[in-house]
């Protein structure tokens, strides 16, 4: 069984210039590396003020200028050790030609693919230049980083980027894809197969322009149960990671299966991938003893917690610091920054990572 985990007797002293990239290639560091999902976001005014200016959020996403601007800007304010690509998920399928539009205050809505004779409607002919400025931001990106800071790229899973694709946007109890997954499996599949290629190959582009690393986002992987979940989860980012493997054997990869439970094990064993990304119900003590022995792991701060701030957060910084700083591990969060998240909570939560060497 693969292991990227070192067993220092000591806290190491990272070879790599970006600690961020060291806790990845299993490396023991004195203070952690962090960085927040969707630390771009809503939640700070200067975003709020691009996207005005960009009018449309598919507009912001597919403006170099723009989204490498709301790339850094928590950069700014929170020294992260990493920046991740300003984006979507749902740009493998507005590549692929599917109707996307982003309703403010519903979300995405796309043309919904209903059945296996509706894949005609998708077609991977000039997938790469609709997503050319998508690779252009990765460029401006790397150029705008400090030295210390990676740049990570991202696509969503297959499983979940289906689940917009078939549901045609989100849902509570995504009954049309999950109909659609257990109707015609066949079908079904092809539709995964599809978007595994397509993945891969979005991916590549991303890690050509100049991604360090790559997180792949299963955010609906939760909603399966175990076996469509090895079927739908495991196996397509199994076959994902190994092409991805195949072409860039350095650069790393973190899969994000949210809600997964008990079966994150097997996806962390099975699947490949680097390191595993930890929602917020996964507790770390059992991380630690079941999932960091093996890989790097990520995780996995409440985000309601930081819109919290206070004593409160800082004690479960405190609990999640105390049960992974011993082995690989970077700090974040179990999802997204809320939209209602105050900002300097955020940098109170900086400060406390940061200072965790001196409070341990």
């Amino acid at each position: 069984m693969r292991s990227l985990v070192s067993q220092p007797t000591d806290h190491a002293v990272s070879a790599f210039p970006k600690p961020f990239l060291a806790a990845l290639s299993g490396q023991v560091l004195d203070r952690p590396p962090f960085w927040l999902m969707r630390q771009a976001g809503r939640y700070l005014p200067e975003y709020r003020k691009v996207r005005q200016q960009a009018g449309s959020f598919l507009d912001l996403c597919l403006s170099p200028d723009q989204a490498c601007e709301v790339t850094v800007q928590p950069l700014r304010r929170y020294g992260m050790d990493a920046a991740i690509l300003f984006s979507d998920i749902l740009m493998v399928p507005y590549g692929l030609g599917q109707r996307l539009d982003y309703v403010e205050g519903e979300g995405p809505q796309l043309e919904p693919i209903t059945a296996a004779s509706d894949l005609v409607r998708l077609s991977t002919d000039g997938f790469h230049h609709r997503l050319a400025p998508v690779y252009q931001t990765v460029r401006q990106v790397l150029k705008a980083l400090p030295d210390h800071t990676a740049l990570i790229g991202f696509a969503g899973s297959p499983w979940t980027v289906a689940c917009y694709m078939v549901q045609g946007g989100g849902s509570k109890e995504w009954d049309k894809v999950k109909g659609f997954a257990y109707r015609d499996p066949i079908g079904f599949a092809a539709l995964i197969a599809l978007l595994e290629t397509v993945t891969v190959d979005y991916l590549a582009a991303q890690i050509e322009a100049g991604a360090e690393a790559v997180q792949l986002f299963d955010s609906w992987a939760g909603i399966l149960p175990p076996n469509p979940f090895r079927r739908l989860v495991i196996e397509p980012t199994r076959r994902i990671v190994a092409a991805l493997k195949h072409r860039f054997p350095d650069v790393p990869i973190i899969g994000f299966p949210r809600g997964a439970g008990v079966m994150i094990e097997a996806y962390l064993l099975e699947t490949g991938i680097d390191a595993v990304a930890l929602d917020t119900t996964v507790p770390p003590a059992w991380a630690a003893s079941r999932l960091q022995v093996h890989r790097p792991v990520q995780g996995n701060l409440d985000p309601i917690l930081v819109v919290a701030g206070g004593n409160t957060m800082a004690t479960e910084v405190d609990e999640i610091l105390r049960a992974l700083s011993g082995g690989p591990f970077i700090f974040n969060l179990g999802h997204g920054v809320a939209q209602v998240t105050p900002p300097d909570h955020v940098g109170h939560l900086a400060d406390l990572i940061r200072s965790w060497p001196e409070r341990r």
